[in-house]
């Protein structure tokens, strides 16, 4: 075998990857493809038919390209890696996306590429242009606006505005969020299409909207420019300023664009006016400008023409399967009402059997608690029946108390009454006492008077009789006869009458004075049984006191209030009375 025959094979595939804007896809390619043929696969792999706005796009040194379609891939400068890496993007955008657009995978993927280009600032965006754009974006992926669900904060992990909106205010991701939502809760029934396509109108009106810019200088004064290629035309911006351009070239003004190496030239279609020429440094850049203008005026010229039959086909599909997709739309529409109705019903229906549920648990534990309430109560019931019964004894006792209260009080009353009675009576007596004392005592004094006189009588007489006696006594000595003596009978009556007034007298006296002694004794008896009575009617009123005492306090313990109110009236006036008997009784005492 030959030293040739051992030569290495070259391999007939090669693979490419591919990245759309929401995949990314894997081809295994033969050598020969054009790039016509991968960029048909992944046409016809995504499911696209409006082929013109896009392209392939890879990455050279430090600028991008687009793969030709006529050329083989792997003699263009494709890197060398394997798989190369392909982005499928659009190359070419339309003047009115709303009647250029015609299938919703162009729309998607549009919709796509120009969101990630205002995020990334290829395309600048007012604030609140931004905050509208985000709020179509959310309808687009999320749908409907639904509080229940999207609660605060459903929106934290997706990218809605540029980075520059978001440095330029001093608010918080709740905030923007806040401001996004609002928005987004008046998009309701917009469809995830027509969302994106609203989405797309707003943004093509955006100055940056589908302009590819590229560095240039201008001639002779080699000054710094930025060239600008969209579907209108050409544009000529200053470096520091891409959204109003210094002069503007628009396709149907042109009549020829051409370069030479390094140097482009435009031509006018009015020859008057003056060709502009300007300068790119890079080759690659030059031909990519050159491309994207062919592409460009290509499709401005066909916009301006009748569609081709395929363009019409398509724009009828398109406009029955829209048809067909709102008609569906409607019927699903409807049928999510009636879900939602049934939804509501279902959950009133919930609402209302848990609602059910809770009175009946409420009832029930309302059943426990009154029946525990009833046992309770008549537990209650029968403690204070008992209770009653308790009071209505106590209310019998303090009653027969107050009964015996008021007995003895009227006892008390009576025997007062009796005690002043009898110390009226002892008064009574003691003035009599008294008075027959007074008496007495003038009568003695009168019968001492008496005897005083009777004796001083009785002294005169014994006297007279002794004077008598010696006056008769010399007369009998000096007649030695004695006179003849009295007839008998009328000495012995003179005798007798001497004798008996001299006995008269000592007996008088005598018995006058046992009768005074005897009055005397009498009084002293009187006096002291009197003065016992006294001391015997102290004794019972003492006794009387203490008892009503030892009374009044067993009272105040055993009875309520009602008894003691009404038993200190009945009290109050003995102790009056009690005094009154003890200044009584000071006085007997003094008597």
């Amino acid at each position: 075998m030959s030293i040739l025959g051992l030569k290495k094979k070259q391999p007939k595939t090669f693979k490419v990857k591919v990245i759309t804007m929401d995949a990314e896809m894997e081809f295994s390619c033969e050598v020969k493809w054009k790039g016509k043929d991968l960029f048909d696969l992944v046409c016809r792999t995504v499911g696209l038919r409006e082929t013109w706005f896009f392209g392939l796009r890879y990455t050279v040194k430090d600028t991008y390209a687009w793969l030709k379609p006529e050329k083989r891939v792997l003699d263009q400068e494709v890197p060398k890696d394997s798989p190369i890496t392909f982005s499928f993007l659009a190359k070419f955008f339309p003047e009115k996306v709303e009647e250029e657009l015609v299938q919703e995978i162009t729309q998607h993927l549009f919709f796509l590429q120009v969101k990630k280009q205002i995020l990334d600032e290829e395309i600048f965006c007012s604030p609140e242009a931004s905050v509208l754009l985000a709020s179509y974006a959310v309808q687009a992926k999320y749908g409907d606006y639904d509080p229940n669900f999207h609660k605060p904060g459903f929106l934290a992990q997706d990218e809605l505005l540029p980075q520059r909106v978001l440095m330029q205010y001093q608010m918080t991701a709740e905030m923007w969020e806040e401001k996004i939502t609002a928005w987004y809760a008046e998009h309701r029934g917009i469809a995830r299409d027509e969302a994106e396509m609203d989405y797309l109108k707003i943004a093509q009106d955006l100055e940056m909207y589908g302009i590819s810019y590229f560095s240039i200088t201008q001639n002779k004064r080699d000054t710094d420019l930025l060239l600008g290629v969209d579907a209108q035309g050409l544009h000529i911006y200053s470096p520091n300023s891409k959204l109003n351009p210094n002069k503007s070239f628009p396709w149907s003004d042109i009549r020829n664009i051409s370069y030479s190496e390094k140097e482009f030239t435009i031509k006018p279609l009015d020859k008057k006016k003056d060709v502009f020429k300007f300068y790119s440094s890079q080759l690659r850049v030059n031909k990519l400008i050159l491309q994207l203008c062919i592409g460009n005026h290509d499709l401005f010229m066909r916009r301006r023409k009748v569609d081709s039959i395929e363009v019409q086909q398509m724009k009828a599909q398109a406009k029955e399967e829209k048809a067909r997709k709102k008609v569906e739309r409607q019927i699903l529409a409807r049928e999510k009402q009636m879900r939602e109705e049934a939804e509501r019903a279902k959950e009133e229906m919930e609402r209302r059997l848990f609602q059910l549920q809770d009175e009946a648990r409420l009832a029930n534990e309302a059943l426990l608690r009154s029946e525990e309430t009833a046992d309770l109560l008549a537990e209650k019931a029968q403690i204070a029946e008992e209770e009653a019964k308790l009071l209505a004894h106590k209310a019998a006792d303090s009653e027969q108390e107050r009964q015996r209260l008021e007995v003895t009080a009227m006892k008390t009353k009576e025997e007062k009454r009796l005690m002043e009675q009898k110390m009226r009576e002892a008064e009574q007596l003691a003035v009599k006492l008294v008075e027959q004392s007074e008496r007495r005592l003038k009568e003695a004094d009168h019968l001492k008077q008496d005897l005083t006189e009777a004796k001083d009588a009785e002294r005169r007489a014994k006297q007279k009789l002794l004077e008598i006696t010696k006056t008769t006594y010399p007369l009998i000595a000096a007649y030695s006869t004695p006179p003849p003596p009295p007839p008998p009978e009328a000495a012995e009556a003179g005798c007798d009458a001497a004798s008996m007034r001299l006995d008269f007298k000592d007996s008088d006296m005598k018995r006058l004075s046992m009768e005074i002694e005897r009055e005397r004794l009498e009084y002293m008896e009187k006096s002291k049984h009197l003065q016992d009575q006294l001391k015997e009617l102290k004794t019972e009123i003492e006794s009387l006191k203490l008892e009503e005492q030892q009374q009044q306090q067993a009272s105040l313990y055993s009875l309520r209030g009602d008894v003691r109110q009404y038993a200190q009236p009945h009290y109050a006036p003995h102790s009056n009375r009690n005094s009154a008997y003890m200044s009584q009784m000071a006085f007997f005492e003094e008597v």
